[in-house]
């Protein structure tokens, strides 16, 4: 339900292929309050990426609308407040929503502090003393201030995603999205990441996360969504979901997976 607090509310999204024969999203709704850790959980070829990848256009849906800021963003045009038609600018919408993939996206032959200092100048227009400043309290934050001049080939995969993860910070996005962020990672690596991640939502950060890890679910989410074949078919509470599942295909996942 959509409050003063609501940050994105999503409403019958549909994304199809082949015609309409393969639904990946059959009519999504649901709204991300300010401050929500949202987890998303799911059988794989559920739907789960595809819903996370709408919310920033990365994947156009084919029905149904995204609200952020007041503007249905899967319009190409909308009113401003002063009531005059504008072109939605995606680039810009996207600074909004940081985006943190399975896989890292690091540039290979540029070194973290580049990687890290490249879109606030460029996008940001921010001076290279203010980027680099700001990179390296970030690099700091998650124990990598050390590794500023090595390039990616030279660190673990989990250094790599908090890499990752501080890089899309420093654009000071309103919203994270992560998207499995820990399944490209050896096991003993997914805590580091995952420790970052709950940092995040102690601090208050808004977040929609595709994971497979239910501990994390369970520990930091203060809401669940569970999809299966397209369809959101059960939200709620950690405890809602875990301990009182309500949906026979939720009970069913569950019992596999826990």
């Amino acid at each position: 339900m959509a409050t003063r607090d609501s940050l994105i509310q999503v409403t019958d999204l549909k994304k199809h292929y082949k015609m309409g024969t393969i639904k990946a999203l059959d009519g999504v709704t649901t709204t991300i309050n300010k401050g929500d850790v949202m987890v998303v959980i799911g059988p794989s070829g559920s739907g789960k990426s595809t819903f996370l990848r709408s919310l920033n256009l990365l994947e156009e849906p084919t029905g149904g609308s995204i609200i952020f800021e007041g503007v249905d963003i899967t319009k190409k045009k909308y009113k401003n407040a002063q009531g005059k038609t504008v072109k939605l600018d995606i680039d810009a919408l996207r600074q909004k929503m940081g985006m943190v993939f399975q896989h890292f996206n690091l540039f290979p032959h540029m070194t973290i502090l580049e990687n890290m200092v490249l879109a606030p100048m460029k996008v940001r227009g921010m001076s290279r003393e203010e980027a680099e400043k700001k990179a390296r309290a970030l690099l700091d934050r998650v124990g990598l201030a050390d590794r500023a001049d090595a390039y990616p080939i030279q660190l673990s995969g989990g250094q790599k995603q908090r890499v990752a993860i501080v890089r899309a910070l420093a654009m000071e996005p309103e919203v994270m999205l992560f998207d499995e962020p820990t399944s490209a990672l050896d096991p003993e690596m997914v805590g580091e990441v995952l420790d970052v991640m709950k940092e995040l939502a102690k601090e208050g950060m808004t977040m929609v996360c595709v994971t497979h890890e239910m501990g994390f679910a369970r520990e930091v989410g203060n809401r669940v969504l569970f999809m299966a074949d397209g369809k959101l078919l059960e939200e709620g509470t950690p405890e809602q979901i875990f301990e009182h599942p309500q949906n026979l295909r939720l009970q069913d996942f569950l019992s596999k997976v826990l």
